[in-house]
């Protein structure tokens, strides 16, 4: 079933949209959820929360991109299970890779939900406009939320020569943030 049809389903309130989603998205929603936790448990329970987050959100939203729409939904469940983690002074591997974004994120002021979207919209210009490898190696740090040990792997990298392309790439992003954007750092 092509992902049209399913958000039809989502749309006109067919309970087998959950289903479907589940069936074609599922496991990249669980791969998602366990690079962040690391926890199959945890990560199941994201993978549910994920697709009642749909069910919740589909209408009024209509994603044209439905496995990146799930994709996101599966990460904010996996991110708010790390606060709750936090919370109780147990963190999780993962957590670095989002501190290593947060200077970058605190910086920068977000003032509505329209200076979120251009924020965003300005990051992945300046994703797109990487070379490989060094988008491949940013996307699966920072939105799959792979180790560096794992990426260096992918990649045939050493830790050093992966950590320093991470730290490049933030650095041409703040750069471009406050150039493109305007935002200050």
């Amino acid at each position: 079933m092509n992902d049209e049809t399913i958000v039809g389903l989502f749309w006109n309130r067919d309970e087998s949209a959950l289903a479907e989603a589940q069936e074609q998205y599922g496991a990249y929603l669980l791969y998602i959820a366990r690079n962040l936790l690391r926890d199959e448990h945890d990560a199941e329970e994201c993978l549910n929360d994920a697709l009642l987050a749909a069910w919740d959100s589909i209408p009024p939203n209509r994603p044209e991109n439905l496995k990146t729409y799930l994709g996101m939904l599966a990460r904010d469940a996996a991110i708010n299970v790390l606060r709750r983690r936090n919370a109780k002074k147990r963190k999780a591997e993962s957590v670095g890779s989002l501190e290593e974004l947060t200077e970058l994120a605190s910086a920068c002021t977000v003032e509505s939900a329209l200076g979120e979207r251009e924020l965003a919209r300005l990051i992945s210009a300046y994703v797109r406009s990487l070379g490989e490898p060094e988008r491949g190696v940013f996307v699966r740090r920072y939105w799959y939320y792979d180790s560096i040990e794992s990426i260096c792997d992918m990649y045939g990298f050493g830790k050093s020569k992966v950590k320093m392309m991470l730290k490049r790439t933030r650095d041409g992003l703040a750069a471009f943030l406050k150039e493109e954007g305007n935002y200050e750092f």
